[in-house]
């Protein structure tokens, strides 16, 4: 079992025609990816190899999305997704401003769609479909579910869990910028409610409170073992470590509040990410 795609989830591609959308739209299609088009406006009736590219998404036909398309462009193409229904839409482009990003944020809550992204790595359910720009071969079929703001230590930590025989049900990227859609709350809860997930690893970094504010959720809401990892403990306070969302503030923020949050609430959390498999055998 997997949330939000399986090998039966038709996809469409935003921006499919451009060099990284063709280059990534081949690799997803290899995977077993359930391509059913691209969109790229002008282009309707050209093919990306067996791959029709339409010039609209109400074309397509499609179920969910994923975007890759200029920054600048990433608001109207979101819109025009999930204006047609389609959920979830993968925004992959990263530096999406602000105001754009907050603008699909609210247009997607009220139209009852999942967004993951900005600035994602998308998300894959192994064995059924890959969304985004993950490599698939660390992965593996199974039951813990992951979660991250850090494309790079997801890829540490899965291939440390892979090599553990300890296989996913999905794993998404959520993006590491101060507004972003699926955030650590909604994902904890699809994990949650899908019985074939058996527990989860939530992979954190410094800077905001998302990961407080996870923990409190987890301890009124979330049944299943979580364990997790939080990136930054050796950050300097007041310098931005990477993603635009991380960074540290006085004390809010801090990999310590965030780890301390996470303890009080049951969930142990990794000193190091090679940790990360012995945690989930203990409790599970």
């Amino acid at each position: 079992m997997a949330i939000l795609v399986n090998e039966k989830t038709k996809i469409v591609v935003q921006g499919a025609t451009g060099r990284q959308g063709q280059f990534h739209t081949r690799r997803m299609k290899a995977y077993g990816t359930n391509i059913v088009g691209g969109v790229t406006p002008g282009k309707g009736g050209a093919m990306l190899d067996d791959i029709p590219i339409f010039d609209t998404v109400e074309e397509a036909g499609a179920d969910a999305a994923i975007l890759f398309v200029p920054a600048r462009l990433m608001r109207s193409a979101a819109v025009e997704a999930i204006a047609n229904g389609l959920s979830p839409v993968v925004c992959i482009t990263e530096h999406v401003p602000i105001k754009d990003a907050m603008f699909i944020q609210e247009y997607a809550r009220q139209a009852g769609a999942d967004v993951v992204g900005p600035n994602t790595p998308g998300l894959i359910s192994p064995g059924k479909a890959l969304l985004g720009i993950l490599p698939p071969h660390i992965f593996a079929e199974g039951s813990i579910g992951l979660l991250s703001r850090s494309g790079t230590l997801t890829y540490e930590i899965i291939d440390e869990m892979t090599k553990n025989k300890l296989g996913q049900s999905t794993a998404i990227g959520i993006g590491g910028d101060p507004v972003i859609g699926m955030d650590f709350i909604s994902t904890l809860q699809r994990f949650e409610d899908d019985k074939d997930t058996k527990a989860m690893v939530m992979i954190g970094e410094i800077g905001g409170n998302a990961e407080e504010l996870a923990a409190e959720y987890i301890k009124e809401h979330i049944t299943k073992p979580v364990v997790s990892y939080i990136a930054g403990k050796t950050a300097p306070p007041g310098k931005r470590m990477g993603h635009a969302g991380a960074v540290i503030s006085g004390n809010t923020g801090t990999a310590e509040s965030k780890i301390h949050a996470l303890n009080a609430v049951g969930v142990p959390v990794a000193t190091m990410p090679h940790e990360v498999p012995q945690l989930l055998r203990d409790l599970l």
